[in-house]
């Protein structure tokens, strides 16, 4: 790199808003270092946002739920053409497609790249033939990347165990992606007569919003006090979305309240008395971290990614994963505590945070990880 010239870096992923929701505190920093960030991903209402920060945002053609190998080489040359353009230093690859396509074309276009499995979905949830599909190309595409980053044990171990990996070696754990933790700052439980529930994130089936629906139906006659709220996008472009119809039907049947969306779901969790994340895998989630970072107790799925946040019966409650009545168990237990026994779980639920996945640190791993591959110290 030429002296006086910033440092170029990429990051790509399937949507926008997931950047600028999960990795606000890195655009931070690298803007702050002077270095000249550059955001690859389907346009949203993030990218004003993100452009505000000071990133440069360019719309790339991603089609997250589709199959069709014609859309994939469009992403695939899109990718290509901007790296060719750009000439960056390094990119960070995160989600399915561009992990797999954009670790091509960065190795075509004879860049750096960095792959960060932010979660392993459907792929290792399903047994379809597009599973298997995604996999071989999975392989393939992970012996070009520098390294390749895990947010949990698990699913690194996965990709050792099935062989996924060509150079295992550059492969590295990132524990999750971290929580702000003066963002997420601790907020004592909300003293109503009322009791609620919330589960955050986009609106998908792989989620267990399902079975947590039903798992609201089961104890609304026992539980009066109980209320169950859904916050997060519908009918987002992935297999697994669920409709803003279906939606409705839970909301007219009276089962549950939908929120819509939001830019900060602080006033959320401080508003609710537990968060609550039924999925069949994650790679760390980050509402979970922020949740238990507010001191909110959780009840979630005894997956990958959940039991890396929740530690059962010290911040939360761990159920059965695809198993409302499993659910509904956790959920009438969190219900019967006392305030005391809530109050506890929450305090440790910060410490738990503070201790494990406080963002300087992981912000910090970035920053190694780039002074070791450019030569430059931000």
């Amino acid at each position: 790199m030429k002296p006086n010239v910033p440092l170029r870096i990429i990051l790509v992923c399937n949507t926008a808003w997931a950047i600028y929701t999960y990795r606000q505190g890195l655009l931070r920093e690298l803007l702050a270092r002077g270095v000249d960030v550059t955001v690859l991903a389907p346009r949203d209402r993030t990218f004003d946002l993100l452009a505000t920060m000071g990133c440069r945002c360019i719309d790339l053609p991603v089609a997250s739920k589709g199959t069709n190998p014609r859309d994939d080489l469009r992403t695939l040359w899109a990718l290509f053409r901007h790296y060719r353009a750009i000439r960056p230093d390094l990119v960070f690859h995160y989600t399915i497609k561009p992990n797999i396509y954009g670790s091509l074309a960065a190795k075509l276009a004879g860049v750096s790249s960095v792959a960060i499995t932010t979660g392993l979905g459907y792929v290792f949830i399903q047994h379809s033939r597009a599973a298997q599909v995604a996999k071989m190309l999975y392989r393939f595409a992970f012996r070009f990347p520098r390294e390749i980053w895990f947010l949990n044990r698990d699913d690194k171990a996965a990709f050792v165990d099935q062989n996924l990996l060509v150079h295992p070696e550059r492969a590295r754990l990132l524990h999750g992606e971290g929580v702000d933790l003066e963002q997420f700052a601790f907020t004592p439980l909300p003293e109503t007569t009322h009791f609620d529930f919330i589960l955050i994130g986009r609106l998908l089936w792989d989620k267990g919003v399902g079975e947590y629906v039903e798992a609201a139906r089961r104890l609304r006659a026992h539980y009066p006090q109980a209320r169950f709220k859904l916050l997060g996008p519908v009918g987002v472009d992935n297999p697994s979305a669920i409709t803003r119809e279906e939606v409705a039907a839970w909301e007219k049947e009276g089962v549950v309240e939908y929120l819509g969306e939001a830019h900060d779901v602080r006033p959320f969790i401080a508003a609710a008395n537990s968060v609550v994340l039924p999925s069949y895998r994650e790679g760390v989630p980050r509402t979970l971290m922020e949740a238990s970072a507010m001191g909110r107790p959780i009840v979630a799925t005894d997956v990958p990614g959940c039991r890396e946040v929740v530690a059962h019966g010290v911040n939360g409650l761990l159920c059965e994963v695809r198993n409302a009545e499993s659910l509904a168990g956790r959920l009438a237990q969190m219900l019967d505590m006392s305030e005391a026994e809530r109050r506890a779980m929450s305090e440790r639920g910060r410490q738990k945070v503070m201790a494990e996945f406080d963002e300087r640190g992981v912000i910090n791993q970035y920053k190694d990880l780039i002074r070791n591959l450019t030569g430059v110290s931000l």
